[in-house]
């Protein structure tokens, strides 16, 4: 039997980095998340992908950042269940949950923080006929290893952030970037579609809007995409590699199951301290919903942060809270 003061479900960057504050108050956490190492999406999915906002970072890739929270969590020993996924959790006693795994694993603790991201996803793919044909033989919906696209003919669909972030940073490795929206306005951040509209101007990428890719082609590879334009009819473009960035299909899986208060695959929450409407439950970053909500790396720092503070009262409700800045205090000092 594993005991804990927090068991984290979820071993992403939001709550790697709960295990830090929660350091800070002496409280031991265990992580479960059902993917083989830890680091969630930035690990699984874009280790090579740089991101803008992490404060003190104008640019960090997602793998480093994750080995960076890895390091900063070091000293006060976390403890990792890997590879399995959260499946049951049992009331115990009035202050005491017991969490079994897919795999039977069972770890007692008195307070859970749920940080599982977008919980289990898959990637959205485009219906494009025969498109499955061709996945890993040139069509890739996560880009793992820029490096695959050294000097090759890519294009890249979809509107959004990652769409945006990696025809910026593909532009520098890639032979030729195609980037095809089906509008002219983007989701993304306003600095990336800037960069995006200066690389188009600039000539170091092709940019089509108001178009949509509908058909794939090759000889046992992909060889081809064809585009529907409105402005220009159809056209085929050679390509390597298509890359359909159209973000994730988020489901929350067993813990849709737990009781829990669910709007849209998500968890509501008190944003005091990110609780749920069961005590001892927490829910932070990604996989919970608040008004004003923004699904962001920083946001979900703040709401862990908030979320130990208010872990600590619920264990020790007769215990005083001494804040102490890490400035003063340094890390060690917490231990």
């Amino acid at each position: 039997m594993i005991t804990t003061d927090i068991l984290i479900i979820g071993a992403g960057p939001v709550g790697l980095f709960t295990v830090f504050e929660a350091g800070l108050l002496k409280l031991k956490c265990h992580l479960i998340d059902a993917l083989p190492q830890a680091g969630g999406q930035l690990t699984e999915i874009y280790p090579k992908k740089p991101i803008y906002d992490i404060p003190g970072y104008p640019s960090i890739l997602a793998g480093d950042l994750i080995d960076n929270l890895l390091e900063q969590i070091a000293p006060f020993k976390p403890e990792f269940t890997l590879g399995e996924r959260a499946e049951t959790i049992e009331k115990i006693d009035d202050k005491l949950f017991e969490l079994t795994t897919n795999k039977g694993t069972k770890i007692q603790a008195p307070v859970i923080a749920i940080a599982g991201g977008l919980g289990c996803f898959e990637p959205r793919k485009p219906p494009i006929e025969g498109l499955a044909n061709y996945e890993d033989k040139g069509v890739e919906y996560i880009i793992k290893d820029p490096e695959l696209y050294r000097d090759k003919k890519i294009l890249i669909a979809g509107g959004g952030d990652s769409a945006l972030d990696w025809t910026i940073f593909l532009s520098e490795v890639a032979e030729e970037v195609t980037l095809v929206h089906r509008r002219t306005s983007f989701r993304g951040a306003l600095d990336s579609v800037d960069k995006v509209m200066e690389l188009a101007q600039a000539g170091k990428i092709n940019l089509i809007t108001n178009a949509q890719a509908k058909t794939v082609s090759g000889e046992g590879k992909l060889e081809s995409v064809g585009i529907s334009t409105k402005e220009n009819g159809d056209q085929e473009i050679a390509v390597d590699h298509f890359i359909p960035l159209f973000g994730l299909s988020p489901k929350l899986g067993p813990i849709g199951e737990w009781g829990l208060n669910i709007n849209k695959s998500a968890i509501e929450v008190d944003t005091t301290d990110y609780s749920t409407n069961i005590p001892g439950i927490y829910a932070i970053g990604d996989i919970n919903t608040y008004e004003g909500k923004l699904k962001l790396i920083l946001s979900g720092f703040h709401e862990g942060t908030l979320m130990v503070q208010s872990a600590f009262k619920y264990i020790y409700p007769d215990a005083k809270l001494s804040f102490k800045y890490t400035t003063v205090a340094g890390v060690n000092g917490f231990e």
